[in-house]
């Protein structure tokens, strides 16, 4: 008869686990901001949506939350990729001392952070931000995987 005394206690422990679980960090870090682009901006990054690859640097796509076709994750932690489309034109695109790099035809403004290099598209409508993990700090190769669809999709206004 206490075996039967104790099962609730139990199904109520594993309640409250399962509810600590959904309630994680790492919940917290697949929450993604979705940009609100003007509709024809939104359309492009629909088309990019539809190109970007499987798989980043060996890392595999699983998209973040809200699903939304103006944003796309690979990875996670210190390799984390996280891109999202129709961002409005950020100040520090008026930065003349941030660096840039072009990869295969498409130009990025580098900006470093603590968490990860911030890589933003230059010349391109609509403008496309890549957050990156601490993993490439000193790495911009993960860019290619993007150059090919950001120029097939994405109007180059240069």
């Amino acid at each position: 008869m206490t075996h039967l005394r104790h099962r609730p206690l139990l199904v109520l422990s594993a309640v409250a686990v399962l509810a600590a679980a959904g309630c994680s960090s790492s919940d917290a870090t697949d929450k993604v901001a979705v940009p609100t682009p003007p509709a024809q901006e939104a359309r492009a990054c629909e088309a990019l949506d539809k190109l970007l690859p499987d798989t980043v640097a060996g890392r595999l796509r699983h998209d973040p939350t809200p699903d939304s076709p103006l944003t796309a994750r690979w990875g996670d932690g210190d390799a984390e990729i996280v891109l999202r489309c129709g961002i409005p034109r950020p100040d520090e695109m008026s930065d003349p001392t941030l660096p840039g790099v072009g990869v295969d035809g498409v130009d990025w403004t580098v900006e470093k952070r603590d968490q990860g290099p911030r890589f933003i598209t230059q010349y391109r409508d609509p403008y496309v931000e890549l957050l990156t993990g601490t993993r490439y700090a000193n790495d911009a190769s993960v860019l290619q995987a993007f150059a090919a669809p950001i120029a097939k999709t994405l109007r180059k206004t240069v």
